[in-house]
């Protein structure tokens, strides 16, 4: 292990920052059901925009991407979501997950301290009758407005409390305010039939099998891990909780070690494949000036793909007094070999260069 852990050099963080749009399939072209399985399985428990999501992040691996292929997989029962608080009132954190996975990777969050007696009773309808329609929930709300029904469903489900089995009340939040020709049916924010997350796993695995289901889905998804990489995920004790797994695949032979990314603090895992693209992708770099066309992805900010602000840090953009680089829903940023470039905010009216 210490022979294996000394033969790769540690290469430069914007080596990293090429390495993941290239890990991702960014750019490469494919579609069809087979990539889009793929992509949702790097994706798998991440929390995302559910706007970038859909419009952007799915797209840019998925040449053939549309919405459609997403109901046609929560219809089949084949993949779930869970909110993962709101942004706003039109869109929200989501996180999915392949539904016979769930029991490994879903974390049910203990009740907020702060939820009133409507929002138990409708916890506790759906726990007693299982999937509801809004107006079976609506039902046993007692004498409330539809509407304080409606705002404390949501805020169940941004909580990760309650999700529904298709995903048009997500798009239809954002289309709530789109102004419409006359006759168009707009898509409701409460369709579908509403279900406790709990239910999604109702008898969850051992601790041991989640702390390694959950280290396989960081390495499919970084490449490599380190600590840095656990400041997008949402997963209950960080990396401490999965660290013991890592050194166990390590020392199993499954994995690999070493300090493989400059700038990135602590121990470091990866698949030896990771590793030999994180290589290629640092002789690719280092060719002499103009020995190759510029290597240049647009990305949202939120995307994984995007190293910075998540595994890297931010760098200092030339006017700092305008304003921050932030991996907010609809910003995107521009990498040019690795480089940031640009970042523009999600209004379009403010673009940072580095």
């Amino acid at each position: 292990m210490a022979k294996l852990r000394g033969e790769v050099a540690a290469v430069e963080a914007r080596v990293l920052a090429r390495f993941l749009p290239a890990w991702h399939g960014i750019g490469a072209g494919h579609g069809g059901e087979r990539r889009l399985d793929e992509a949702l399985a790097q994706l798998e428990g991440l929390p995302l925009p559910f706007s970038d999501l859909e419009r952007r992040i799915l797209p840019a691996r998925v040449r053939d991407f549309d919405p459609r292929m997403l109901d046609e997989r929560g219809a089949l029962g084949k993949l779930v979501w869970v909110g993962c608080g709101a942004l706003g009132e039109r869109d929200g954190r989501v996180a999915l997950y392949r539904r016979e996975r769930a029991g490994l990777l879903v974390e049910v969050p203990e009740l907020p301290a702060e939820l009133g007696a409507l929002h138990r009773a409708m916890l506790d309808h759906l726990e007693r009758r299982g999937a509801s329609f809004f107006a079976e929930v609506l039902a046993i709300a007692g004498p409330v407005t539809e509407r304080q029904v409606f705002d404390a469903l949501w805020d169940l489900v941004w909580a990760g409390l309650v999700t529904n089995d298709t995903f048009n009340p997500l798009r239809a939040l954002a289309a709530r305010a789109e102004k419409r020709r006359p006759g168009k049916h707009a898509p409701s924010p409460a369709a579908g039939r509403w279900s406790l997350v709990a239910q999604l796993a109702p008898a969850p695995a051992d601790a041991t099998r989640r702390a390694h289901a959950r280290a396989i889905v960081l390495l499919d998804r970084w490449g490599v891990v380190a600590r840095d990489a656990l400041a997008t995920e949402s997963i209950a004790g960080g990396f401490a909780a999965v660290y013991p797994v890592l050194r166990a695949m390590e020392e199993a032979g499954k994995i690999r070690r070493g300090h493989f990314v400059d700038g990135l603090g602590g121990a470091q895992f990866a698949f030896a494949g990771a590793v030999d693209q994180l290589r290629a992708a640092r002789e690719h770099g280092d060719g002499a000036i103009g020995s190759h066309a510029p290597e240049v992805v647009l990305l949202a900010a939120a995307d994984p793909a995007n190293a910075y602000g998540a595994v890297l840090p931010w760098p200092s953009p030339r006017h700092p007094d305008v304003g921050q680089p932030r991996r907010s829903a609809g910003a995107s940023v521009v990498l040019v070999d690795g480089e940031l470039a640009l970042h523009l905010d999600r209004s379009g009216r403010q673009l940072l260069s580095f």
